[in-house]
Formats: structure tokens, C-alpha cells, sequence
């Protein structure tokens, strides 16, 4: 290959027994089962009734977030398929969500607002056309197409998917730019480093309509570091959500780029942020072997991103949101599912609620969020259900659009003697941070 990432995942990462080793460890857990449901009520509770949209947060007056209505139409079909709701129950408030997306909400090349108002899903708190709230509303669409095949379902999802003009987003660029706001144009950053636009990148080459260049795949940073003996490719602010939230939906379990597995890449980061928090125990009293899962969420001054090393800036002061440590079960439940047993036998009420565990705490700050963010509650609902039955990867990995993406970045091997692979080496960029969603 042209280019090759050094062979970086250590034995640890791999040391984890299977789910079932254990009766703490059951995917039949009816803790695990409880905390599913109870936050996939979130949305199907707190939507719109006439738009289906779905809030922000829980706080009065939220506008919707079109990230946090990606996450829903992923939940409702998990909630068909453990009969939370009817059949018919999820099929309609699918087709309301994807009939509002396509007639309801302003688009610019395809692409949506980050914030819309819940009831005319017009432009919200001035927001911007989002590229990855994009990404992640349309994750949430083809999950939904996938899983209503042949139906109303898909030719909308496939619709909104096609009409989405990716290479706009350029901007003329090597990049894909963060957004564009109608004011002032596009937005100075770019997804140039590992995070959770690798969603948008492989949603974009993979368009049958408006693709992007396979190469682009390369261009974004792909830093190394090590923490606690953990080398992890990592994000730049090391927030945790960042190795979960594209892998909510992609099984990159068995999508090798060069000698990186993301997933085990993954793995490395929750043991090396469970690690940083141990060893940071002493400075915050929150922080502990159960307390940990540093990532971007509700903070005692505001949302914040989160993280822990390594990465280039990891900003922490004592706060954590339960969701990490929840996203976190497929990765290394041999640690994640006792530490957030742990959490709801220690503070019961505090910190969980009728849609599972609330946005965060802080114990130095006695500081206990009384909300629910939709996007947390999201990728607990569809990492849950990933490790106990794997069927958000089976379904959204079926997409002929995913298809394509893996087969313009990660084609079979040639035969021998063929030509060289041409691929470019990671990093070309202009300097600008990927950030939270």
C-alpha cells in the first residue's frame, strides 16, 4: 500500500471475555433491557405529534435537533423489533418523521438545519446547515429504509439520501466542511481529523447522485498516541462519543483500513479514558474505576466537550454523562455494565430517570442534570441494542449506498502482480478541529 498505519492495537484491547461470560454479562440482562426501553421512550414520548420531530433535550421549549431525529427512526425500529410499540405504531411515526423531512424542512443542497422548531420545522436559534447532524438524521433514514424495505419508508429515505448534494459541501476543498449558514457562507472547519464525521465521509462517497472522491476517505488526520498503555488513533478533544457515535451504525468490526480496525481502535479508547480517569481520581471526587466515560455532554456551566487523553486538548473538570460509560457496553461491558449498575445503586433517582440515565453529574459541585439530551439518549438506545443482538449493524450494513462506499474505499485485493495500490498517505489538511455535534 501506498500508505499504512503502524499496527498499534495491543493485547488488552483484546482481552475481553464474551457477553455471555457471565450472568452480569447477559445480553437477557433485564437492567440492560430496562435501560433500552426507558431511553428509547425518550423518543417516542417527547416527539411532535403532528411533525414527529424530536427534541433537543427535555428542557421546555427545545427545538428539535435533526441529529437527535436520526438516532429516533434508528430506536423505532428497535422498538418494532422488541415490540415496544406495534408494528404499524412505528411504521406510521416513520413515515410522519420522513413525509416532515421532505416537505416541511428547508434544505440547502439536501443538506439540514442543526436546530429546527419542533412544530413548522422551520430554522431554529439561527443554526447552521450541518453537515454531520446531516449524516446522522440520514443514518437514522436508510437504518429505517433497511428495516421497512419495500415500503413507503425507503423511497423517502433513498430520496432525501440522493437529493443530498455532498460534493457542495467541499466547498472546493479536500474537506468536507462542518456546515454553511446563509449569512455568511461555510463554516472555516473541517472534519480533517478522526471523529465522528468518518459517518458523513463514508455516507458521501458512497451517494449514487452527488458522490465525493474515494480518496477523500485519506485525507483526514489520523493521529496516534498512547495513554495508560492503550495506543489509540484518537479525536481532538478525546471525547468518547467521538469512537462511538458512527459506530452506532457502522460495523467496522470486520472493515479493515490498512492496519487500523476502528472498532478495536475503540475499544483502545474506552480503556484508556476509563484509564485517565482513575489516575485523575485524586484531583475529582466524581472520578473512580465505576465513574468514568469522559465525552462531550451537560456540564455544571453549559454543554462542554469532554474528554481524556490521549488527544490533542482534553478538557475535563470533575463531570461525567453516564451515556459514555452506557455507549460504551459493546465495546468492553466487562467493565461498562458494572459500572453503570454501579452508578444507579449509588444515586438511584439523582441520576436516572423516566428515560434512563439523565444528562450528567458532578459530586465535587453537588451538580445533578435534571435533562435528557436526545442525541445521549440515542446512542444508548442503538449501542445497547448492538450488543445485545447486533441489529442495527445487520440492518444498516444491508444499504447498497454503505455497500458502495466499502467497495470504492476497501475493494477486494487485486490479484498478484496487479497494480499498486494508489491510495494517498492521512493528514493533508488546512488546520481546522473536528468538534462535537
Amino acid at each position: 500500500m501506498a500508505f499504512a498505519l503502524c499496527s498499534f492495537l495491543l493485547g488488552s484491547a483484546h482481552a475481553q471475555p464474551p457477553p455471555a461470560a457471565s450472568p452480569s454479562l447477559s445480553v437477557d440482562d433485564p437492567f440492560l433491557e430496562r435501560v433500552e426501553q426507558d431511553s428509547f421512550r425518550y423518543f417516542w414520548e417527547t416527539a411532535d405529534p403532528t411533525t414527529g420531530l424530536i427534541p433537543d433535550s427535555d428542557r421546555p421549549g427545545s427545538p428539535s435537533s435533526i441529529a437527535a431525529v436520526g438516532f429516533g427512526l434508528t430506536a423505532i425500529c428497535i422498538a418494532d423489533s422488541r415490540h415496544w410499540v406495534t408494528h404499524d405504531e412505528a411504521y406510521q411515526r416513520v413515515v410522519k418523521i420522513l413525509n416532515t423531512a421532505a416537505t416541511r424542512l428547508k434544505r440547502e443542497h439536501g443538506f439540514f438545519y442543526h436546530f429546527v422548531e419542533m412544530d413548522t420545522g422551520a430554522r431554529a436559534w439561527d443554526s447552521e446547515v450541518s453537515s454531520i447532524d446531516t449524516a446522522l438524521f440520514l443514518a437514522g433514514a436508510l437504518m429505517a429504509a433497511e428495516y421497512f424495505h419495500g415500503t413507503e419508508v425507503e423511497r423517502l429515505a433513498h430520496q432525501l439520501y440522493e437529493d443530498v448534494d455532498w460534493a457542495w459541501m467541499m466547498n472546493g476543498g479536500l474537506l468536507m466542511r462542518m456546515g454553511w449558514r446563509p449569512e455568511s457562507g461555510f463554516l472555516d472547519n473541517q472534519w480533517d481529523w478522526y471523529s465522528e464525521g468518518m459517518l458523513a465521509y463514508a455516507l458521501a462517497i458512497g451517494s449514487p447522485t452527488h458522490p465525493i472522491a474515494p480518496k477523500t476517505w485519506w485525507y483526514w488526520k489520523r493521529p496516534t498516541g498512547t495513554y495508560g498503555g492503550y495506543r489509540v488513533v484518537y479525536s481532538y478533544f478525546g471525547s468518547l462519543f467521538t469512537y462511538q457515535f458512527a459506530q452506532a451504525w457502522i460495523d467496522f468490526r470486520h472493515v479493515p483500513d490498512g492496519d487500523l480496525n476502528y472498532w478495536d481502535n475503540s475499544i483502545n479508547a474506552a480503556l484508556a479514558n476509563r484509564h485517565f480517569c482513575m489516575d485523575h481520581a485524586g484531583e475529582h471526587a466524581t472520578y473512580g474505576e465505576d465513574h468514568w466515560g469522559l465525552t462531550a455532554g451537560d456540564g455544571p456551566t453549559g454543554y462542554k466537550s469532554y474528554g481524556a487523553l490521549p488527544a490533542e486538548t482534553a478538557m475535563h473538570d470533575g463531570t461525567i454523562n453516564p451515556y459514555g460509560m452506557v455507549a460504551a457496553v459493546p465495546l468492553v461491558p466487562y467493565l461498562a455494565i458494572p459500572s453503570i449498575k454501579t452508578l444507579y445503586a449509588a444515586y438511584g433517582e439523582k441520576i436516572y430517570g423516566a428515560y434512563g440515565f439523565r444528562a450528567g453529574f458532578n459530586l465535587e459541585r453537588n451538580w445533578w442534570s435534571r435533562n435528557y439530551l436526545g442525541i445521549d439518549q440515542g446512542v444508548s438506545v442503538l449501542m445497547l441494542e448492538n450488543y445485545r443482538t447486533g441489529m442495527v449493524w445487520d440492518v444498516f450494513m444491508r444499504s447498497p449506498y454503505i455497500a458502495a462506499w466499502k467497495q470504492r474505499c476497501f475493494p477486494p485485493a487485486p490479484p498478484t502482480g496487479a497494480a499498486a495500490d494508489t491510495r494517498i498517505s492521512p493528514g493533508v489538511s488546512d488546520g481546522g478541529h473536528a468538534h462535537g455535534t
